[in-house]
């Protein structure tokens, strides 16, 4: 292990702002089959693998492979949608730039399929600065079981407890908590503060986060 500091990002609603583009994948899908979703039900399910909400929803009318063929529609219609429109997250380039200037170890922790990450930081344009993606092939078990950021951590090779992670979802806070990291929530589309309150600090912005912010929230002290 070194003795670097990390940020894990969660890549939907922290990098990008995705929230729509999946909500409208999800129901686009869900039409396709005859199938119904609220988007209170998008909402507290946000965080999970696809596989694991087709499951938890419509598990009991479906097949492995039936599953594996809705998980693959809806996501090739979330990146049908966001490729026609990028909706990259205000500050997150310089955030992550100044990141990596000061040594910070950076690291994606997602839920989404490879393909979705891969296009994200290749969109945003600075995958080199990552040196760790973490996406829902490398897990067994999603949000919020901290799996995905132990990983990350492990890849990076940064003990849990000098890690942050970047979360806009509930789950991914228990998540990050469960993993004996820092947890910082982003009120992002979709999102409350109060929903996100388990973390150590809520923002509204990336452009609010700082390596200093990082550095003196993982060890403790006060801002």
């Amino acid at each position: 292990m070194t003795d670097n500091y990390a940020v894990i990002f969660d890549m939907d609603g922290v990098l990008v702002d995705t929230y729509r583009a999946h909500y409208e994948s999800w129901l686009a899908m869900a039409r396709s089959q005859g199938l119904q979703l609220s988007e209170e039900d998008f909402a507290r399910t946000f965080g999970r693998t696809s596989r694991e909400i087709i499951a938890h929803f419509w598990g009991a009318g479906y097949s492995d492979a039936d599953v594996a063929a809705l998980d693959d529609r809806k996501e090739a219609a979330f990146r049908e949608i966001i490729t026609a429109d990028f909706p990259a997250m205000a500050g997150v380039h310089e955030l992550l730039q100044s990141l990596h200037d000061d040594g910070f170890r950076l690291a994606v922790g997602s839920s989404g399929p490879p393909e979705n990450v891969a296009m994200v930081v290749d969109r945003i344009g600075q995958r080199e600065l990552f040196a760790a993606l973490v996406t829902a092939t490398d897990v067994t078990r999603g949000k919020p079981d901290p799996q995905v950021f132990l990983i990350a951590a492990a890849r990076l090779g940064v003990s849990p407890v000098r890690c942050a992670v970047v979360e806009d979802a509930p789950l991914g806070i228990t998540a990050a908590l469960a993993a004996g990291m820092t947890a910082v929530g982003l009120a992002s589309t979709g999102r409350t503060r109060e929903s996100l309150g388990e973390a150590a600090a809520v923002v509204d912005s990336l452009r609010e986060l700082s390596p200093d912010f990082f550095r003196r929230l993982i060890d403790g002290r006060p801002g």
